[in-house]
Formats: structure tokens, sequence, C-alpha cells
């Protein structure tokens, strides 16, 4: 688990993405509505109105609105732009324990520890329709995803399925009679329901009928549940302060995430992005279950990098990209990272397990020639080790599970081993050289002497990148960025409030790098500098684009430009060139 961002307040009862901007919101056991930027790890708004813990909470999809419901019997509709709650929906007698809008109605799905479920009408701001039937708690109801039901659970010890098309029909078409006259029930003077029970699934009878499989592994109350929205996997949380991952296919827990002092309580997932949140006793966490950058190697023109099961080459020049081999299968866990080897048409690539001693990593000769629609899947040769990285032509040092380093031949086989500083992880460093990472710095290593030459102090470097003659370096870490020569003297050290993500050389010597929301340039000499939020004329009739990607020259910055938006007059040009002042250069 890769976890993005952290917070700290009262108990986290509910959690909504939202499915456009990196925002979410968090309701607290305390009463205050949270709303939170996790990509630049910042609070953006609080609301507090709610008397009592708030439990329910959603983002309307496309509106700027999110509902909220809390123990104080209130459904309260926000407007974030305005900072300020519309309207107060009133009816229910006991907590609210969701919320949630419909997808495509302007409808809002409320549950309650009164027993009853019940369907709001944000517009006309009534309740267009109440459920009744459970005769405990409902804990949970939700709108189908593109059916006209709704599923509920309550302390009854059953799940509910409810047809409310005819809800829909009477509220959403032409000449449809006004609520007032139905009443709330969601009767008619007819006798016609509105929403009517479709299935009642009881918790002795799921076995016989409804239930697949048991996931066992929580030994305490299990508090939230999700589907995972694009693999075959289950999210769950639980009192026994565990968040466990299920593979659907296979019904066993394949991961698990411990707190040593919080109980979870809700789980979020996003619906867009590889993104999940859980709230727990003292606050809440966003995380990714597994990194999603590809493991890639640049040579001149090539990029080479893995994705789906296949080595794929990307042609810089004519932007063709296709795939040159299938990879082997077996690994539950994704490329970690690349080594290319051109001399010998050879790639290394690292798989990092959850347990560091449970890592891999397989040599592959890449096809000289292969079908791109139907790619050959040749035998790699698999072994255990952290890392593994060429020195030479027919070379190459892994990193094993003991953190001793080995030098191996094309065969796999093992030439020698040589004795290192201790260190967690390695870099290419060119030809007999590596980079060796320990908690505090970065050594440079030179197998043949096997010696040290080199140490600069720069914690927790992530990420290594060697300009094309490998006369630089820069050194990437969570928050800082260190920029040396060949020998590993430091020439520029830079520090970022905001999270490193990335870094490429231009071919002038300029190091472009990327924060969660900049992109940047340094210097070797120590200058640097943060590209401003350029506004551009786009082509005739696109109105303004914003600053997207640029191409350093010597002297000047090439700016494409981004999509259109609002309408405004504009010339003819679709990008513009930049001339910073000599200052600036």
């Amino acid at each position: 688990m890769l976890t993005k961002f952290e917070t700290k307040s009262a108990r986290v009862k509910g959690l909504s993405f939202h499915p456009k901007r990196p925002w979410i919101l968090a309701s607290l056991h305390n009463g205050v509505i949270q709303l939170w930027d996790y990509r630049m790890c910042t609070l953006i708004d609080k609301f507090d109105e709610h008397d009592g813990p708030v439990r329910g909470i959603d983002f309307h999809k496309q509106q700027p609105l999110f509902v909220s419901g809390g123990d104080d019997y209130k459904i309260k509709v926000w407007n974030y732009k305005l900072r300020r709650c519309l309207f107060t929906l009133l009816g229910h007698l006991d907590y609210i324990r969701t919320t949630f809008f419909h997808h495509e109605y302007p409808w809002i799905l409320s549950a309650s520890d009164d027993q009853t479920i019940r369907i709001w009408n944000w517009q006309s701001r009534t309740c267009v329709c109440v459920l009744t039937g459970h005769n405990h708690y409902v804990m949970c109801a939700q709108f189908h995803p593109s059916e006209d039901l709704v599923v509920s659970a309550s302390l009854d010890q059953t799940v509910r399925v409810w047809d409310i098309s005819g809800l829909r029909k009477k509220n959403l078409s032409p000449g449809a009679v006004e609520t007032d006259v139905r009443g709330i029930s969601g009767v008619d003077l007819f006798g016609a329901s509105d929403a009517v029970v479709k299935h009642v699934l009881e918790a002795q009878e799921f076995s016989k009928a409804w239930e697949l499989d048991t996931c066992r592994g929580h030994y305490n109350n299990v508090s939230c549940a999700v589907f995972h929205p694009r693999q075959e996997l289950i999210l769950s949380n639980s009192e026994d302060k565990s968040i466990r991952v299920w593979d659907m296919s296979k019904r066993t827990g394949v991961q698990t995430f411990r707190r040593d002092h919080d109980r979870f309580w809700v789980l979020g997932a996003h619906p867009n992005l590889n993104l999940f949140a859980a709230g727990h006793d003292s606050g809440m966490l966003v995380f990714k279950l597994e990194r999603e950058r590809p493991a890639y190697a640049v040579y001149g023109n090539m990029l080479y990098y893995v994705k789906d099961r296949f080595l794929r080459q990307l042609d810089f020049n004519s932007s063709k990209d296709t795939a040159v081999m299938q990879l082997r299968s077996g690994s539950k866990f994704p490329v970690f990272s690349m080594s290319y080897n051109p001399a010998e048409n050879a790639v290394l690539l690292c798989t990092r397990a959850t347990n560091l001693e449970n890592s891999t990593y397989d040599l592959y000769a890449i096809p000289k020639e292969s079908d791109s629609q139907n790619p050959d899947a040749p035998e790699g040769k698999r072994s255990s080790g952290l890392t593994a990285v060429w020195v030479a032509r027919n070379r190459f040092a892994v990193l094993d599970r003991m953190h001793s380093l080995l030098i191996k031949n094309l065969k796999n086989e093992i030439v020698k081993k040589v004795q290192v500083p201790s260190c967690e992880e390695i870099f290419y460093a060119g030809t007999g050289s590596l980079l060796l990472r320990d908690a505090d710095g970065v050594t440079l290593f030179d197998v043949q002497q096997k010696r040290s030459l080199a140490t600069v102090k720069i914690a927790k470097v992530k990420y290594v990148v060697w300009s094309a003659d490998t006369s630089h370096v820069a050194l990437l870490a969570k928050h800082a960025i260190m920029i040396c020569n060949r020998k590993l003297e430091s020439l520029c050290n830079i520090h970022e409030n905001i999270r490193v993500k990335s870094g490429a050389w231009d071919e002038s010597g300029v190091f472009i790098y990327t924060t969660s929301n900049h992109i940047k340039y340094a210097l070797t000499s120590g200058w640097r500098w943060r590209l401003p939020r350029l506004w551009m004329r786009g082509a005739a009739g696109s109105g303004w684009a914003r600053l997207r990607c640029c191409r350093v020259t010597t002297r000047s910055w090439r700016c494409a430009t981004r999509g259109p938006r609002t309408s405004t007059s504009s010339p003819s040009s679709t990008s513009s060139l930049v001339t910073w002042p000599s200052s600036a250069r």
C-alpha cells in the first residue's frame, strides 16, 4: 500500500472523493466536515453546522454540491463554491447513517436508525418516498449504478432490494403527479406503490441462494467493504485495525495493512483513479494499492516501458509505439524498475514484493524481430533479488535479499561477490560503477576496484536521473533534489515543500522536474525557476489555453497549449515563444 496523504483529526466516519478534482470530503465524529486537497496535502475548507457526528457524506457528480447526514437527524445540502449550507431536509427521527446523490436524477438517498430509507428531491427540497420494512437500524442504502434499484442493509440481518422504477416514472415523466398529492408514503391515490421490495435476503438464507463465498480473516467487526472499480478485488476494513485486500477469483486475502492503535470505520474508492481512502480513530489516509508509474528505460530516441505484461517500445521521432515482447507471468506484483543493455539488447526487470525478501528480477533477451500484434514470449531467467542493474556489456549487479552485492553474467550465473558498504538500494552509475543508497546518503562505488569513491548526504533518494553524456546526475528524494557531477560532487541543492514527482535532463544541460503541482527547471550553477501559470491565446475560436508542456532551448522556452477554455477572442497562433530575461536564463 502506497500512502499518498494522511490527516490527523477526530474520528472519521464518512468519506467522499470528488470525481474530477483532487479533493476528498471527510465527515468527523465531532460534527465537522473537512474538505481536503489530497494532492497538495492542504485543508481547503471546513463546514461546521451539524450537532453531533456526521456519518453520511457525498459529492454530487456534476454540480458544486455535497450532501451530509448526521446524528442530529438532519440532512444538509452544501455548495462548496459558496462555502455554505443551502438548505436542510428534515424528516428522519434518528441518526442518519448514509447519504448519496443519484447519478442522474435530482435525488438524495438516506438511511437512518429510524428503520426507514428516504428518497428526497433536492431541487424541490421535499421527500418523495419513504421505504419501510426493516425492523432495526438501516446501516446503509445505495442507488444501483445503472438500474432503478435501491439496496439497503440493516441490523435486522436482512439486505433488501427495492424497485423504484415507479418513482422514476411518476416524478420524472411529463405531467407527473406532484408529491404532495400522493404523500410521502410512496403510494398514490390508486394504491400503486412507487417503491416495492423486490428481494429480501435474510442472513440464514444467504448461503442457500445468494452467497457466493466467504472471505475470512478479520477478527473484529468489519466496518466497510468496497469493490475495486477496475480489478477483481474487494477491499475491507475493520475494528481489528486492519485493511485487507481480497482476490475475488481465488477468494483469498492478498494484502493486509495494519495500524497500531486506530480502528477503521469507513472506506472510499475514487470513481476513476486507483485511489482509496480509509477513515480511522485519529484521521484518514489516502492510498494506492500498487505503484502505477511504469518501469522504463531510455536509450537514444527509444523509450522502453512495461505495460499490461508487455515490454513496449516508443520511438520519439516517429511516435510509433509497439509491443516488442510478452513478459513471463506468475508474479502478482508489477514491475518496479528496469535496466536496459543496448549492447546485448537485453533487459532486467525487477519486481518489488510487499515482503522485500520475496522480490525477484527477470533477465530477458529482447527478440530482434517480433510481430507487434502477436509478440513473442521469450523465456526469461528469474532469480531472487531486490534490484538488478547493468554494470558492463555482459555483467550486471544484483542486490540480494541479504543486501550483499552479486555480479552475474548473461547466463544469470554468479561471477563474483563484492563487499559493499551497507545499502538499501543500488542505481546505475555508468560502466563499472554503481550508486549505493543508504538511509542518509548516496555513495559512488567502483565495482572493479571494490571501493567507495565519493559520498553525498541526502536522505531517502527515490530516483536517480543521469544526463545523456553521464556528466551530471540528479538525485531525487521526496522533498529534495541534489544535482551532482560525474564525481558525485554536489553542484545544486533544492528543497521543495510539495512532493517531487519526476525529472529529466534537457539536451542543453538543464534539469526539468515536476512536483505535485508545478513544472520547474534547475541549472547546474544552482539557479532554479518555476514555470509561471501562463495563459496564452489559442487557435481562432478556441479561447484561452493553459501552459501544459515546455521544451527548453538554450535561450527560450517553447510552450505548447492545452485545450480550449471559455470562449474569448483569440488570434490564430497555436503556440507562443516565451523568452526569459537575461537574469532568469
